[in-house]
């Protein structure tokens, strides 16, 4: 069976008229528009719903008994696509956002600010995870969007690049390497390193740049957390190579922080899934994100 919408409501109007004339008038169509519209209903439907004479537009019993139900659904079915079309206009409500540690910690905080500032009625619901994971929510759909590092597989993800991040050198102060100035990558050749781990996003592209520039390292300690990885640097463990935007804003203490060359910048990038547009709130929340990213290396065109 296939009954349009259309023909729904053309037939109400001819039960409510009883005539196809006013009828057509009242819902923009002709005369034989209208009658030839009623026919493909009363086809598709199998049965004769009104009665035609000369003079007269009478219903049927069938008629009668679907006019009788078509006032209340048309009706419902209007205000249910008034209230979807009005979540275009939806300024309240809840965006779920998943991002990857570093990044939950040094970039989500200023754009959480800025969307309490700029948008008070959107709450954004931030889930902190490993990028694994971020990627699985998104897959799932658990979350309307993520904020990950470049990841290494995209055929099902949209993805928009916000910024650019370059590796920085992170030893103690004083350490050779830090008395002059940048440090070329080959330099790093046969140094003891302290690296985040390979659930960190930024691991394979640090361990790409170091075997692409002839530096081969001995990885002295593999940790989870930024704060971690600087603590045994300082405890003359290794050196470390990190993203810069995991640098804390505060005092480094006693290490040095050199930047590496030639530079090397990992993206750090919006995700969603490619078949599922995000809903227009999280549309504004993922433009805010793109917005409120630091200045520092911002690149905002799409990737796909």
């Amino acid at each position: 069976m296939n009954v349009t919408l259309r023909q729904l409501r053309v037939f109400r109007a001819v039960a409510l008229e009883r005539n196809f004339s006013r009828a057509g008038d009242s819902v923009g169509l002709t005369q034989p528009a209208v009658s030839r519209s009623v026919g493909e209903l009363e086809s598709q439907l199998g049965l004769k719903l009104l009665d035609r004479t000369t003079r007269e537009v009478a219903l049927t019993e069938a008629g009668h008994s679907l006019a009788a139900r078509l006032d209340r659904l048309l009706d419902e079915l209007d205000q249910t696509l008034q209230d979807v079309g009005g979540m275009a206009q939806a300024r309240r409500g809840k965006v779920r956002v998943a991002s990857s540690p570093t990044l939950s910690a040094n970039l989500m905080p200023a754009c959480i600010a800025a969307l309490a500032q700029a948008e008070p009625d959107i709450q954004l619901v931030l889930l902190d995870r490993i990028q694994q994971d971020v990627l699985g929510s998104v897959h799932a759909g658990e979350v309307d969007f993520g904020v990950v590092i470049e990841p290494s597989a995209t055929d099902d993800l949209h993805c928009e690049s916000i910024m650019r991040d370059p590796f920085v050198l992170v030893a103690p102060v004083g350490h050779p390497l830090t008395l002059s100035g940048a440090v070329p990558w080959q330099a790093l050749d046969g140094q003891a390193l302290v690296l985040l781990d390979h659930a960190s996003g930024s691991r394979r592209l640090i361990d790409a740049a170091l075997a692409r520039h002839g530096a081969h390292c001995t990885v002295a300690q593999e940790v989870g957390h930024p704060t971690t990885v600087f603590r045994m640097v300082e405890a003359g463990i290794g050196i470390s190579v990190m993203p810069a935007l995991a640098l804390p804003p505060q005092e480094l203490g006693h290490l040095a922080i050199s930047p590496l060359t030639p530079t090397v910048e990992r993206d750090i990038v919006l995700v969603h899934r490619r078949n599922r547009a995000p809903s227009p709130l999280a549309q504004r929340v993922w433009a805010l994100v793109r917005q409120a990213a630091p200045a520092r290396g911002l690149n905002g065109g799409p990737q796909n």
